[in-house]
C-alpha cells in the first residue's frame, strides 16, 4: 500500500473545511436526530469544551447556545477566568455553578482525604495532592499510581497507592463529573436542549472520562479531531489566545496536573503521532523520529493504547439488555 511517508504533517486539516462539516452536522443532527432548540456546552476553561464552544455558537448563534461554568474547591484558580473569557468571545448567556456545596454533601472531600490518609496518614487541613503514573516510555511494568501530596509548608511527599486507595480516589473525584453532568441535564430539560460532549479523539479512543459523567452527552462534535487539531481548530474559531496556548491539565485534583502525568504515556502533542501512526498502520520505527523516542519506546506506547482500549471498552457500552427489544430497537 502505497503511505505518505510519516510525519507531524499528516495531522493537518482543512480547518475551513472541516468546521464547515461540524457545523452543519450539529444543525442537522440537533433538529432531525434529537430534536432540540440548542445546545448545553459546560465551560471548563480548557481547549476542548472552548472548541465546542465556538463550533455551537457558528452552528447556532449565540442565542441557542448556553455554557454552564461549574468549578469546585479545588479548581485552579483560573479556571473561572478562563471559562468567562470563552463565553465573553463568542458572546453566549452562561451561568456559574459553584458545585463545592454539593460535593460537600455527598462527602466527596472526606472521603478523597480519607483515601489519601491510607498512604499518608498525616494528610489533612490545607494539603494538596494528586495522582500520577509512570511514563510508559521509561516501564515496561504495569502501570501503579502513585500519590504526591503537598503540605501546607509546601513539602512534597509522594508515596505508592495501595489498590483499595487509588479505587477509593478515582470513585471520589468521579463525583465531579456526574455532579456536573447533573446540572448539564437540568439546565439542558430547562431549556429544550441538548448536550455537548467535550472529548477530542485521543480522550474518546482512550477512554479518558467518566462513564455518566463527562462521557454521558447527546452530541460529542470533536470525538473524531486528534487533540493537535483541535488547538488548531480553536485558533481558527477565535477562542482566546490564553487559552490556545495552555498546557491540557486535568482540573480535577488541588496540585496543578498535566494529563500526561494522570492518564497519557505522552504529552498529547506526541500522544497524538503515535495514535494516529497505529490507527494508520505505521510501524513504530517509522514513528520513532518524529517523537523523538526509539522504536522500542514506541512499542510500548502502541501496547499502552491497546490496553486502554480493551480495559476501557466497558466506559463506551450502552446497558447491555438480555434480550433485544425490537420495538425500540
Amino acid at each position: 500500500m502505497n503511505r505518505k511517508p510519516f510525519s507531524k504533517d499528516l495531522l493537518d486539516i482543512d480547518l475551513e473545511r472541516e468546521a464547515r462539516k461540524i457545523i452543519n452536522q450539529i444543525r442537522t443532527i440537533l433538529s432531525k436526530q434529537l430534536k432540540r432548540r440548542g445546545l448545553i456546552v459546560a465551560l471548563s476553561g480548557g481547549i476542548d469544551s472552548s472548541t465546542c464552544l465556538g463550533l455551537a455558537v457558528k452552528a447556532l448563534g449565540p442565542e441557542r447556545v448556553f455554557g454552564l461554568m461549574m468549578p469546585e474547591r479545588h479548581s485552579s484558580d483560573k479556571t473561572l477566568d478562563l471559562s468567562t473569557s470563552v463565553a465573553d468571545a463568542f458572546q453566549v448567556d452562561r451561568v456559574h455553578e459553584d458545585i463545592s456545596g454539593i460535593l460537600e454533601a455527598l462527602g466527596f472531600y472526606k472521603r478523597y482525604d480519607d483515601a489519601v490518609r491510607q498512604a499518608i496518614p498525616e494528610y489533612g487541613q490545607g494539603w494538596k495532592s494528586k495522582i500520577v503514573i509512570p511514563n510508559a516510555t521509561q516501564s515496561k511494568s504495569f502501570n501503579l499510581f502513585s500519590i504526591v501530596a503537598q503540605d501546607p509548608d509546601g513539602q512534597i511527599i509522594k508515596q505508592r497507592l495501595p489498590l483499595k486507595a487509588y479505587l477509593e480516589i478515582v470513585a471520589a473525584t468521579n463525583f465531579k463529573q456526574r455532579t456536573r453532568k447533573m446540572l448539564e441535564y437540568y439546565h439542558a430539560d430547562r431549556l429544550n436542549y441538548a448536550v455537548t460532549g467535550t472529548p477530542n479523539r485521543l480522550e474518546y479512543d482512550q477512554g479518558f472520562f467518566v462513564k455518566l459523567g463527562d462521557g454521558a452527552a447527546d452530541i460529542k462534535p470533536i470525538a473524531h479531531l486528534y487533540k493537535t487539531q483541535v488547538y488548531k481548530m480553536a485558533a481558527f474559531l477565535g477562542v482566546p489566545e490564553q487559552i490556545c496556548k495552555r498546557a491540557p491539565t486535568t482540573d480535577t485534583y488541588s496540585l496543578p496536573q498535566g494529563q500526561d502525568e494522570f492518564y497519557f504515556s505522552l504529552p498529547y502533542d506526541k500522544m497524538d503521532l503515535c495514535l494516529y501512526g497505529k490507527n494508520n498502520g505505521y510501524t513504530p520505527e517509522q514513528v520513532a523520529p518524529e517523537v523523538e523516542l526509539t522504536p522500542e519506546q514506541v512499542q510500548r506506547v502502541y501496547e499502552d493504547i491497546d490496553t486502554k482500549r480493551s480495559t476501557t471498552r466497558y466506559l463506551h457500552l450502552s446497558p447491555v439488555l438480555i434480550e433485544k427489544v425490537l420495538e425500540i430497537n
